[in-house]
């Protein structure tokens, strides 16, 4: 990745992925741009970076990504800084497990206007930029949820097949302007995301074996090795890679099966 990018804009860094995006992004990109609801958070990931990369300038943004005000004024200050983005990782993401009927509708609206609006506006607002300059990158995180229905996890999969989709057009569109569009379809990742998508009272968190449980930093490497190597999707780990062949594979009543056998919480 190094001397691919100039400048890289990551969301939702302030924990999880995102953070382990700009630490493995650092160095190998001239500029970064950090971008989170939590700015004391970011910043102390900033100073972190700054003493171990000083090479790379790091700029904070404090943000509310399901806003579209909050998302306008993000980049229209990052360019005015002369950090416009020529890799923009849309990582930032909401979730909710549990059973669709009982969910808090403030709670699908929020994951639906940062998972599926505030990820495409986003894109909106970079590719023009990116178009004019000649070229860039968008990486969108997906999941290995977007292949398929997943009861009790509805919303957030059907968000995620949603990133999946849209990923492949925008890359198709946006290629003649020599700008690389990839989905990163992890599987489980040991994350906070897990304990904030998991409701008030459940004993248990989402359903996972822990035989597919892949750490953030392979997760991130092998993302921005598909970056590099201009993938279309990368599914990370081994049997994550195995695991979204074999559901690609399956016709959707048998999938409509398999998934009816769901644990019931």
């Amino acid at each position: 990745m190094e001397n691919m990018f100039d400048c890289a804009m990551v969301t939702g860094a302030s924990s999880g992925l995102g953070e382990e995006f700009a630490r493995q992004l650092a160095g190998s990109v001239g500029k970064l741009v950090l971008v989170a609801r939590r700015a004391e958070r970011l910043e102390r990931i900033a100073e972190s970076l700054r003493v171990d990369f000083p090479q790379t300038a790091v700029m904070v943004i404090a943000a509310d990504l399901g806003k579209a005000g909050d998302r306008v004024a993000a980049m229209a200050k990052a360019a005015e800084a002369g950090f416009a983005p020529d890799l923009l990782v849309n990582n930032a993401g909401l979730g909710d497990y549990g059973e669709f009927a009982s969910a808090e509708w403030a709670n699908l609206e929020a994951m639906l206007r940062v998972n599926v609006e505030g990820l495409t506006h986003l894109s909106h607002l970079a590719a023009p930029y990116m178009i004019r300059q000649g070229g860039g990158g968008i990486l969108n995180v997906s999941s290995l949820a977007s292949t398929l229905p997943i009861p009790d996890f509805a919303v957030y999969a059907a968000t995620k097949a949603y990133v999946s989709s849209f990923s492949e057009a925008l890359r198709i569109e946006l290629r003649e302007h020599g700008i690389r569009v990839m989905s990163l379809c992890p599987g489980p990742v040991k994350t906070e995301f897990g304990e904030i998508a998991r409701r008030e009272g459940s004993s248990e968190g989402m359903p996972a074996h822990a035989l597919f449980y892949v750490s953030k930093e392979q997760v991130v490497a092998e993302a921005l090795r598909g970056m590099e190597r201009d993938c279309a999707r990368v599914f990370p780990g081994l049997k994550i890679a195995a695991a979204g062949l074999l559901i690609g594979a399956l016709p959707l009543f048998l999938l409509r099966m398999v998934m009816a056998q769901r644990p019931r919480r």
